[in-house]
């Protein structure tokens, strides 16, 4: 804005309007790298959900006897 110099109601009027549009552009640059940032983490979500899906389902292959964590299990025949 100018300062010190009398400056007419057009002129004033410009300078708010000119003011707003770089704030309504940053605002814009702003929602834009957000919106980004996002999707992002939403394929980095969805990749480590199906990460860990194959882990549980390689842990179940490896340990059987995990599946049924409730059950107790036999005594090896020796005790």
């Amino acid at each position: 804005m100018k300062t010190g110099v009398h400056m007419s109601r057009e002129e004033v009027m410009e300078e708010r309007i000119t003011e707003l549009e770089l704030r309504y552009m940053q605002q814009e640059n702003t929602m834009q790298e957000l919106n980004e940032t996002v999707c992002r983490q939403e394929q980095s979500i969805m990749r480590l959900e199906r990460e860990l899906l194959q882990l549980r389902e390689q842990l179940a292959m490896l340990s059987p006897s995990a599946q049924g964590a409730g059950e107790a299990e036999e005594p090896p025949p020796h005790y």
